[in-house]
C-alpha cells in the first residue's frame, strides 16, 4: 500500500505504522518519540510526541481525520496522505506537549548525566518555547535505591514505560513498575535496591531522560569529553557488541550501540555493561560514527576550516598596540623586581 508524508509517497506492507514509515523516508518528516520503541512491544501512544495529522484517510474514504492522531499506534492505510512537519497544527500540538512535559522535570542538565545525549534536550530545542506559564510548583520525590547498577531520579522521569517494558521482556523478572495514580505515580520497587537482573543495565540504555543513570559513571565525566569506540568481546550471555566511551585511554561506560534514532541495536548483559572496563577485554573495532549535529561531535570535526578575515581598519577590532601591551598579561611583568630589570 502507498502512503505519502509530506509530499514523500512511499510503498509499505499491511500493519506499518505511519511512525514506521516516517522512519523509511527519514529527514525531516520523522516525528519525534519519547515513549515508542522498536525493540519493545507495545511501546508507544503515551506522550503523544509523535503527532501528525492526517489529511486523508484512504483511497476508499479520503475524508481528514479529524483529529491529530498519535503516529507510533496508527496504522497506514493505502492512498493515506499525511502531514508532518508541514502541518501548522502538528508545529502548535509538539510545542504544546513539550511544555507539558517539561512542567514537572526540574532545570538540572548542567548535573545531569544524560545531558548532551538527552532526547528531552533534543526534543526541548526543536519543539520547545522560551517561557513557561507553570508557576506552581513542581512535583518532588524522595530518593529511592532501587539496586547498585542503576541510580533513580524519578523527579526526572516522564513515566514512558520504557524501562518496565524492557523489565517484562528481556528480563527473567520484574520487580519494579509505576505505583500510584495521576500527578503521583511514579516508577518504584515494592523491596529496596531489588533490581539485580542480569539485563537489568539495559533499562539505561532505553530511558529517553535521566531517570534511571549509571552509578558506575556518576559525575565521571560528560559525554562529550568521550569518545565512542565499537568494540566487542566473546559473552555467553549476550552479542557482547558494545560501544566504549572512553577518555585517553581510560574506559569511562560501556553502553549498547544505539541506531540514528537512539535506539539499541542488540540488548546486552551486565556483565560486559559493568564489570569489564580494561582495553584488554576487548577488540576495538574503531571509532562509532555519530549525528552530524550531536554534542558529542563538538570539536570533533576533521575537515580543514579557513580562517575568517574580515577587511577593516586593524585597530577597530584589536585595538591600539600600546594598549593591548599594557592589558597584557604575557608581556606585563609578574613580580615588581622583574619589573626593574
Amino acid at each position: 500500500m502507498k502512503v505519502t508524508i509530506d509530499g514523500h509517497e512511499i510503498e509499505v506492507e499491511p500493519g506499518t505504522t505511519i511512525l514506521q514509515a516516517a522512519r523509511m523516508i527519514g529527514g525531516e518528516s520523522v516525528p519525534p518519540a519519547m515513549c515508542y520503541y522498536s525493540k519493545l512491544k507495545g511501546s508507544g501512544g503515551k506522550c503523544r510526541c509523535c503527532l501528525v495529522e492526517v489529511a486523508k484517510g484512504s483511497e476508499a474514504d479520503p475524508r481528514p481525520m479529524p483529529k491529530l492522531m498519535a503516529s507510533c499506534v496508527t496504522g497506514v492505510m493505502d492512498g493515506m496522505e499525511v502531514k508532518s512537519i508541514s502541518s501548522p497544527r502538528v508545529v502548535e500540538a509538539r510545542k504544546s506537549v513539550t511544555e507539558f512535559l517539561l512542567i514537572n522535570h526540574p532545570l538540572d542538565c548542567p548535573v545531569c548525566d544524560q545531558a548532551g545525549e538527552c532526547d528531552l534536550q533534543n526534543l526541548s530545542y526543536n519543539n520547545g518555547k522560551e517561557a513557561t506559564r507553570f508557576k506552581e510548583e513542581k512535583r518532588t520525590f524522595e530518593p529511592e535505591n532501587i539496586g547498585d547498577k542503576i541510580q533513580l531520579h524519578m523527579n526526572r522521569c516522564i513515566l514512558c514505560y520504557r524501562c518496565v517494558m524492557t523489565a517484562d521482556q528481556i528480563t527473567d523478572g520484574r520487580v519494579h513498575g509505576v505505583l500510584n495514580r495521576g500527578d503521583h505515580s511514579q516508577i518504584s520497587t515494592c523491596v529496596t535496591a531489588a533490581i539485580d537482573n542480569e539485563f537489568s543495565g539495559n533499562m539505561i540504555d532505553v530511558c529517553p531522560v535521566g531517570a534511571l543513570t549509571d552509578k558506575t559513571f556518576r559525575f565521571k565525566s560528560r559525554v562529550w569529553f568521550n569518545k565512542p569506540y565499537n568494540a566487542h568481546r566473546d559473552c555467553d550471555k549476550c552479542c557482547g557488541k558494545t560501544t566504549l566511551w572512553m577518555f585517553g585511554d581510560e574506559i569511562q561506560r560501556v553502553t549498547a550501540r544505539k541506531d540514528i534514532y537512539h535506539e539499541v541495536e542488540e540488548f546486552i548483559c551486565n556483565e560486559c555493561r559493568f564489570d569489564h572496563k580494561d582495553t584488554k577485554d576487548w577488540v576495538i573495532e574503531g571509532p562509532r560514527k555519530f549525528e552530524k549535529f550531536s554534542v558529542i561531535n563538538q570539536n570533533n570535526y576533521t575537515r580543514p576550516l579557513d580562517p575568517v578575515v574580515i577587511d577593516t581598519e586593524a585597530q577597530i577590532l584589536k585595538g591600539r598596540d600600546q594598549d593591548r601591551y599594557k592589558i597584557s598579561m604575557k608581556n606585563i611583568p609578574y613580580k615588581a623586581e622583574e619589573s626593574k630589570k
